[in-house]
């Protein structure tokens, strides 16, 4: 697709691991930016994604365009990314939405066993053998984005777009999605880029677009970003979040998570024993007792 990763560059070779410190974001970190002027809601983006992740999925020429579009979808643990359709007829806009993989996750911060990651390229990844399924990135959220697999009861893992990441770490490859919008309407490149690239789409088409580019700060930045020519708060979107990161209004409670879980353990034991003791250390009184009643 033209366009697709024309900002973007190879990062191939670059591994993040769960188990290392949380790097800082780079400069160069990738990102998306969606032009939601030039969704025409062929829902192409969803069918690559399921493929991508071997998700449940239909033929390419089976998708069913108008059937989701009577109620509000969100993402769960069999679709990664969904497309939503806000008015009708010509004026209707349509908003896909996925992870919007924060600058300074609140996942990553809410984690306690780093199953969820942050590395330098920019997607918010996430890896199942260290999941411990606490659910306490679900909470953490501010876009309510995890999903849990609820049907797996042996071993359930928490479900979201991971940006590809896979994709691109292994060859450079742009996002499934990205590389099969027919319009054009997804962007693949480095952040900056692609802020640069929102800037001079204003430019070039004055007073249309709304003059905010959704993701730049919300919730302290994010690397999914969107440009519309409708008002976000009436396509769905939470404007409410405020710049500031997430994980700053909860670092301190979050860093007593650790500690709690194990020192709960040993208080626990600590007052049985104590409890035993005590018992035990009344038994041979009682029965003085009784022997002087006699």
């Amino acid at each position: 697709m033209a366009g697709v990763g024309a900002i973007g560059g190879s990062l191939a070779g670059r591994r993040a691991s769960a188990s290392t410190a949380q790097p800082a974001q780079s400069s160069d970190s990738m990102g998306m930016l969606t032009d939601l002027s030039r969704c025409v809601g062929c829902r192409r983006c969803e069918w690559a994604c399921n493929e991508a992740h071997g998700l449940p999925n239909v033929p390419l020429n089976e998708i069913d365009i108008e059937a989701v579009y009577g109620a509000r979808r969100r993402m769960d643990a069999n679709s990664f990314t969904v497309v939503n359709r806000f008015g009708e007829g010509d004026a209707a806009t349509y908003v896909k939405r996925q992870c919007m993989h924060c600058v300074d996750p609140a996942c990553v911060s809410a984690c306690p066993v780093k199953a969820f990651v942050k590395p330098a390229e920019g997607a918010v990844t996430y890896n199942e053998d260290l999941c411990m399924g606490c659910r306490y990135c679900m909470v953490a959220c501010p876009f309510d984005v995890p999903a849990y697999e609820y049907d797996n009861p042996l071993s359930p893992r928490v479900r979201k777009c991971t940006m590809c990441f896979e994709r691109f770490e292994s060859g450079g490859a742009a996002p499934a999605c990205a590389s099969i919008c027919p319009q054009e309407a997804i962007t693949y490149g480095k952040r900056e880029d692609l802020l640069a690239l929102a800037r001079q789409k204003f430019q070039n088409a004055p007073g249309e677009y709304v003059d905010h580019i959704y993701g730049e700060r919300e919730a302290g930045g994010t690397n999914w970003l969107y440009i519309s020519k409708k008002p976000f708060e009436e396509l769905g979107f939470n404007c409410g979040l405020g710049d500031k990161p997430y994980p700053d209004l909860t670092k301190g409670y979050l860093a007593m998570v650790p500690l709690v879980h194990s020192i709960w353990p040993m208080l626990l034991m600590g007052l049985y024993a104590f409890s035993s003791s005590r018992d035990q250390a009344a038994e041979p009184g009682q029965h003085g007792e009784e022997e002087v009643e006699r």
